[in-house]
């Protein structure tokens, strides 16, 4: 009778994937954010930034620094 090995490493595998496509999802959003307080300025007038546009700049920033935070959640596989 053959026994069954567990797919540790494969479940390792798909939680890795995972939080790498949310990781992405989380910088591409933060990136975006970024870029449209940008461009949603140069649009309307070359003037000193104004409040609308920081919280924009910080609601970007705040997306692109967690995605680099939930990297941090990737786990090694036991190549053993």
């Amino acid at each position: 009778m053959r026994q069954r090995v567990p797919m540790v490493r494969d479940r390792i595998t798909i939680r890795n994937e995972r939080i790498k496509l949310f990781a992405a999802f989380s910088s591409n959003m933060g990136l975006g954010l970024i870029g449209f307080a940008v461009l949603r300025r140069l649009a309307d007038s070359l003037q000193s930034a104004d409040a609308v546009m920081i919280w924009w700049l910080t609601a970007g920033l705040a997306f692109h620094g967690a995605a680099h935070y939930i990297t941090g959640y990737i786990r090694k596989e036991d190549t053993t």
